[in-house]
């Protein structure tokens, strides 16, 4: 028994920016080919001009490239299924039209729009379903070329064959059965001519012997109108599995309105693509030993053979905010030096002026508090700007006592700051002789330096700050409490 080679396929319509739903539908396709040993297809979907935003799909290229997400077929990697712009395929689609034709399985309807619309509303009315009723599959053929004549527009619908049914197979919920008396007569042609995607993607899926079909849930009604076209062109069905929606913490599908949901947006809030994959590959996909993968572990980890059928997977930030930070905290000093400088130099220009061992020392020191990368310039912005720190603000973490104690130890000792050693030596010394907690002293001297009584350590502090700025910082602080 011969067993086809796996093939599979991203198809995105160049319509905006990339979002985290159809991230996943292409990591998703993506593991799955590196799993089975096949292919992994991009099509670019592009046969509505009206909306097509991203001219020869270049963003949605630069985007798989960005998250790791490379393909075996398609723009510049061109196959035998060539082209793979689907706006390059319309002489195919228009001989696969021609076939439904000749059989007589396709029909002209006149209906205008405000005539569908009319008839909708009619039908929910009377708790109909709302489906095309077939008015144009009567007109006679007299009715037919008087309307062509009088150049009335016009689309292209199949006929459905009400009396039957139709099974597809669906990794994860199994055979899945669509009684056709539910389905109406769907568009193959818009008024201009051009193929609807139902049909346009079903051929392309078909000629390209795309095995199996993995996309979001939202195209199960999709499914059943395709595997129509699949019967009527004696094509081989595909294998399905449609994928769970992403919904927000209300369990409303993900939209433009949540955070995260434009790929750009997660970018240029510091994620990593390392972490988007992860998360995006783990979150529905059932129980994995360790959850930061890389993808060649996703690769071999990610259970195929035990897929969630459920319809909704929750997107959590917080979770998402979690990987993120755990593989910031695997890139090595280099790696993390190189993605984070652009962040440092748009908010501290002068950032340019430091050299990479500076900056790297830094980066080291504050290293496990970076949750993104944006927040890098934030936690670091005390080396470039000097913190404001007032009376008001001291007296919120410490108490009138405590403030005289640290003033005298700190003014005791602020002669040894060019020995940071030394200054910390006796800083020790001197609060166990006050019998005051070095906690105490250590949270004045933090806040004093960097504006917060968190943060790094003293040490790690000297390190960073050059010593005429922390005894400027230092002087300020004593000033304040005199």
């Amino acid at each position: 028994m011969n067993i086809k080679p796996i093939r599979v396929r991203f198809a995105p319509s160049p319509t905006g920016l990339m979002h985290l739903g159809n991230v996943r539908t292409a990591l998703l396709n993506f593991l799955f080919a590196r799993q089975k040993n096949g292919t992994f297809v991009l099509r670019i979907e592009d046969t509505d001009p009206s909306r097509n935003f991203d001219p020869q799909a270049q963003n949605i290229i630069q985007d798989l490239n960005w998250l790791d997400l490379q393909y075996d077929e398609g723009p510049h990697k061109e196959g035998k299924y060539k082209p793979y712009f689907q706006s390059e395929r319309n002489n195919i689609h228009q001989e696969m039209f021609n076939k439904l034709k000749d059989k007589e399985l396709v029909y002209r309807c006149f209906c205008t729009a405000q005539d569908l619309e009319k008839k909708r509303h009619q039908q929910l009315a009377l708790k109909m379903p709302p489906r095309y009723d077939r008015t144009c599959i009567k007109l006679s053929d007299d009715e037919i070329k008087e309307k062509l004549e009088k150049k009335t527009p016009f689309i292209w619908r199949m006929k459905i064959n009400s009396n039957t049914s139709i099974t597809v197979q669906d990794l994860a919920r199994g055979p899945v059965t669509f009684n056709l008396k539910n389905f109406s007569d769907f568009p193959l042609t818009r008024q201009d001519g051009s193929f609807t995607f139902i049909f346009a993607n079903a051929v392309d899926d078909a000629l390209m012997e795309i095995t199996h079909v993995l996309r979001g849930e939202d195209h199960l009604t999709n499914t059943a109108n395709q595997a129509v076209l699949y019967k009527a062109l004696e094509f081989p069905l595909p294998l399905f599995w449609h994928l769970p929606i992403l919904c927000n913490s209300e369990g409303k599908k993900l939209s433009k309105r949540d955070f995260g949901f434009s790929l750009k947006d997660l970018k240029q809030a510091g994620f990593l693509p390392e972490a988007l994959v992860n998360y995006l590959a783990i979150i529905g996909g059932g129980k994995f030993e360790k959850e930061i993968m890389s993808l060649d572990e996703l690769i071999k980890f990610i259970d195929f053979n035990n897929i969630n059928s459920t319809g909704h997977v929750r997107y959590d930030v917080e979770k998402l905010h979690w990987v993120n930070h755990k593989w910031i905290d695997q890139y090595d000093s280099k790696k993390l030096l190189d993605i984070a400088r652009p962040f440092i130099e748009e908010k501290y220009p002068q950032a340019k002026q430091i050299d990479d061992s500076k900056l790297n020392l830094i980066l080291q020191k504050i290293k496990t508090d970076i949750t993104t990368l944006q927040d890098i310039p934030n936690i670091i912005g005390f080396y470039f700007e000097s913190p404001l720190i007032s009376r008001h603000v001291i007296s919120e973490h410490f108490n009138e006592e405590q403030q005289e104690e640290i003033s005298d130890i700190i003014k005791n000792n602020i002669s040894y700051l060019d020995k940071p050693e030394t200054f910390v030596k006796n800083i020790k010394n001197s609060a166990k002789t006050k019998n005051i907690p070095l906690k105490v002293i250590f949270s004045a001297i933090r806040l004093a330096l960097t504006g917060s009584i968190k943060g790094p350590s003293i040490n790690d502090l000297f390190e960073i700050l050059e010593s005429d700025k922390t005894t400027v910082r230092l002087e300020l602080l004593i000033s304040i409490l005199k």
